[in-house]
């Protein structure tokens, strides 16, 4: 993801040349009826893997579904610029095509199995959740009136894991024909990695914005499959 890489980086570098440049700060006026400064976000995204071995490939509408509750801080030099922390649940779920994974295993590697030619899930997905810091360095180009102003934003989330699962729905034989209308869940940790970090950036207007994840740390512990770094493209609401 070498291309999301630079994108944070020139945004990072354009942030900061703003900051740089002269600036009278301008007097904060009270805050508008309704006017919101991103203490809340509710992210939606379609969500892939980086590294994922060759022989295991993907389906269908890989998402993830973020909620996070933020403190926001203005720079008293430059009011158009602000940091903000906070706390949330950051959660994603991609399927596999014709796999599974055995996170119920005892092997010293995580296996995916091929049942292309015996039973196998209609869907199957891989789902992990995680309690999440996001932090955030913020600029907006209208102070005064937020809700209709260009905003951007670069960050990091630390997370911890807090859940691991698959999950597999209405059984099908090699032709295709259903075997069973049952659903398979299977919880386990112990091929995850317990934490996370990872970049992120938003761009948007007023309450909606554009924003993009990567990664750096692997999905699942060190030497244990390929390096897997999940990535998110989507859509974020934001208010209060």
């Amino acid at each position: 993801m070498k291309q999301f890489s630079s994108i944070l980086v020139l945004l990072a570098l354009s942030l900061g040349a703003l900051a740089q440049n002269n600036y009278t700060p301008k007097k904060i006026t009270k805050k508008k009826t309704g006017q919101a400064n991103d203490h809340f976000l509710l992210q939606l995204s379609s969500d892939k893997w980086n590294g994922l071995p060759d022989s295991v490939a993907t389906k269908g509408f890989s998402r993830g579904a973020n909620v996070y509750f933020m403190m926001n801080f203005p720079f008293k030099t430059n009011n158009h610029f602000s940091t903000a922390i906070g706390a949330g649940i950051g959660s994603s779920h991609v399927f596999l095509s014709k796999r599974n994974a055995v996170i119920e295993g005892s092997s010293t590697t995580l296996q995916f199995q091929n049942l292309a030619s015996t039973q196998y899930f209609k869907k199957y997905k891989i789902a992990v959740a995680y309690l999440e810091a996001p932090v955030e360095l913020r600029w907006v180009k209208n102070v005064d009136d937020v809700d209709n102003s260009l905003k951007f934003a670069l960050g990091v989330k630390v997370g911890t894991l807090l859940s691991a699962y698959t999950k597999g729905k209405r059984l099908l034989d090699a032709s295709g024909n259903e075997i069973n209308n049952y659903t398979e869940k299977i919880k386990k940790k112990s091929y995850f990695n317990s934490n996370r970090v990872a970049l992120t950036a938003r761009v948007g207007w007023g309450h909606f914005s554009v924003f993009g994840q990567y990664q750096v740390t692997t999905l699942f512990k060190e030497n244990l499959t390929t390096d897997v770094r999940p990535f998110s493209i989507g859509l974020t609401l934001s208010g209060l």
